[in-house]
């Protein structure tokens, strides 16, 4: 693995950590401050200071699903910048299993700032492959295998 990366695989990591954490703060902190997020609903929040309100109401209102992830791919786009795509579930709290119904495709563009990997988009798309339940029944599989390793992108 380049350092690149490694780099842009462990933004990610700490992305998803802050999440599971439930930590609004941490999880804004990791995007530029002009950063983006398109939500698994479409719901969207345009900087760091609107992701950390937004998921401050998200995860004061309700237990949220901790994720499990599975990078697909990485790509450096230019000088400092890069392209993550993975594939997530979510295990409901209380849960050991992944709720196939929320699985979805992350794309996460990561930009060098100030010397340190942040993002700049992470979209979530919900992989419900309409038609093809073959395929969405492997993806779900695929992330099952996630569950009995330790809790790290794949």
């Amino acid at each position: 693995m380049s350092p690149v990366e490694d780099e842009v695989r462990g933004l990610y990591q700490r992305v998803l950590d802050a999440w599971n954490r439930r930590s609004a703060s941490d999880y804004a902190a990791q995007f530029v401050e002009n950063g983006h997020v398109v939500g698994f609903d479409g719901s969207q929040a345009d900087s760091a200071q609107e992701i950390e309100a937004h998921l401050a109401d998200v995860f004061g209102s309700h237990e949220t699903a901790a994720y499990v992830a599975k990078v697909r791919g990485m790509e450096p786009l230019a000088n400092g910048a890069a392209l993550l795509r993975a594939i997530v579930g979510m295990v409901p709290p209380g849960g050991s299993d992944i709720n196939p119904a929320v699985n979805s495709i992350q794309t996460l563009v990561a930009a060098r700032d100030n010397g340190t990997w942040k993002a700049v988009l992470l979209q979530s798309t919900p992989a419900a492959f309409h038609g093809r339940p073959d395929v969405a029944e492997a993806l779900t599989q695929e992330l099952r295998a996630l569950l009995s390793q330790p809790a790290s992108v794949q």
